[in-house]
């Protein structure tokens, strides 16, 4: 009796290390067959965002190395950072949309001024490349010492407002290597701050040097603001009746 209850025993744990083997090869089985139809290569890109410099052309070939896979084994971690090392793009995302497309949104960078000669700042103050295609003189020119350009940026971004309020277009503004500032207005007048006080020197710029010479900028040639309750006016120089008549004749 004691021996049939020991082989009845043996039979259940037999069962026991079976079943779950046979199970695991099913689903096994079964993951392979589903991963064999479902990853099929890639047919189908769609692209959103605003493309104003970057083209969906553009994106597509910067993808275009990565999409040897299939539509599953895609690193789309890779791809993304393929995207995003295009000049003018900010950020991406991708995933993927059954049965083979790729959905790919891109957010493009947004310029507030130039930095040196074939760079720009965003509004974030982070330098990004340009290309020829893109020089945007309109914008101002920023220019400080490396790795203050988000100072600079944090500067102009402050200034965004009085000048506009002053209806007066800024050129550019510089910090040197000591910390100086200095401003260009869009009509070549040079607003010299200074390292000290810069926040004070700016204050009595706007509301006091800026609205009395209001009439007579273009006279202006340089405004110092280094001074310790006031400022201190260059003029450019007079043209004579004959300089002015010179000036028609050519």
């Amino acid at each position: 009796m004691s021996r049939a209850r020991r082989q009845h025993r043996e039979g259940i744990r037999w069962s026991k290390v079976v079943l779950p083997l046979v199970l695991s090869s099913c689903a096994a089985l079964a993951g392979l067959g589903a991963k064999a139809v479902l990853d099929r290569p890639v047919r189908n890109l769609h692209l959103e965002g605003r493309f104003e410099r970057v083209t969906p052309v553009e994106v597509q070939a910067a993808l275009a190395p990565g999409l040897g896979r299939s539509f599953l084994s895609l690193n789309l971690v890779e791809l993304r950072a393929q995207v995003e090392a295009m000049a003018w793009v900010k950020a991406a995302q991708i995933r993927r949309q059954w049965p083979d497309a790729l959905v790919i949104r891109v957010v493009e960078q947004q310029a507030a001024a130039r930095w040196g000669d074939s760079e720009f700042l965003n509004f974030d103050g982070e330098v990004f490349a340009s290309d020829a295609r893109h020089v945007f003189p309109e914008l101002p020119r920023l220019a400080g010492p490396p790795n203050t350009e988000r100072q600079v940026a944090h500067r102009y971004l402050e200034l965004r407002e009085p000048l506009g309020a002053a209806n007066i277009a800024l050129a550019a503004l510089a910090m040197d290597e000591r910390g100086s500032w200095s401003m260009e207005l869009q009509g070549g007048q040079t607003i010299r701050v200074g390292r000290r006080d810069v926040e004070q020197r700016l204050d009595r710029f706007f509301r006091l040097a800026a609205p009395l010479l209001r009439g007579e900028f273009d006279r202006v040639d340089h405004i110092d603001l280094r001074y310790a309750n006031g400022f201190s006016v260059g003029w450019r120089p007079a043209r004579t009746s004959g300089s002015a008549a010179a000036a028609g004749g050519e």
